[in-house]
């Protein structure tokens, strides 16, 4: 998976076969993407490669990120459960995910129709960060480390996997990554465990 923010915009994410080729879903989305970016550095949004895409911060929090498919390519907004989301433009990434988190696009020139939109939800959640707001804690069942929720917020597959897993096999994840010293420990085994939840496993399994 790409590390270099460049890398992004020109090759893709390095997640799949298709990357560095003229069938990357990178490729068919390259007006919308740039213009996507231009509006993130704009608002002076710190730039960063987080889950092999461009990761959006502000004080010190993920505000949004990219992502590019082959039929579609999508703003995805952390802390989703704080947007208000006026105009009505939030959608799920999937059937799983806990609040409708992201603005689709379908036409490259959506993004410049869309900009004022945009740059409101963005400033918004720049707002929530600045005052340290994070969504309410969803009851019952058992708290899932803030890496965890973001990755799932990055990674529609990876959060569709999770939640479809037994609880006894969500839990096996939370305890091994809440056994980590570290943040960063945590993301790396994140990374480490991605296949084995898209493939229906715990943590312990083979």
């Amino acid at each position: 998976m790409i590390t270099d923010i460049e890398d992004f915009f020109t090759r893709g994410c390095g997640r799949c076969a298709r990357f560095d080729t003229p069938d990357c879903s990178v490729r068919q989305w390259t007006a919308g993407l740039d213009d996507l970016r231009r509006i993130c550095r704009e608002l002076q949004l710190e730039e960063t490669v987080k889950w092999a895409h461009p990761c959006y911060m502000h004080a010190g929090r993920n505000i949004a990120i990219i992502g590019a498919l082959r039929g579609d390519f999508r703003l995805s907004f952390f802390n989703a459960g704080l947007m208000r989301d006026p105009e009505g433009v939030l959608e799920r990434q999937g059937e799983n995910t806990r609040h409708p988190d992201m603005i689709r696009f379908t036409r490259s020139d959506q993004v410049s129709e869309m900009e004022g939109i945009i740059r409101a939800y963005l400033q918004e959640a720049m707002a929530y960060a600045e005052k340290g707001l994070k969504q309410p804690k969803e009851e019952g069942g058992f708290d899932l480390p803030e890496e965890l929720v973001e990755a799932h917020d990055a990674d529609p597959e990876l959060a569709e996997a999770f939640h479809a897993l037994t609880p006894g096999r969500q839990r096996s994840y939370v305890i091994a990554l809440s056994s980590a010293k570290t943040s960063q420990t945590r993301i790396n085994r994140i990374a480490k465990y991605r296949d084995k939840i898209i493939a229906g496993k715990g943590a312990m399994e083979r």
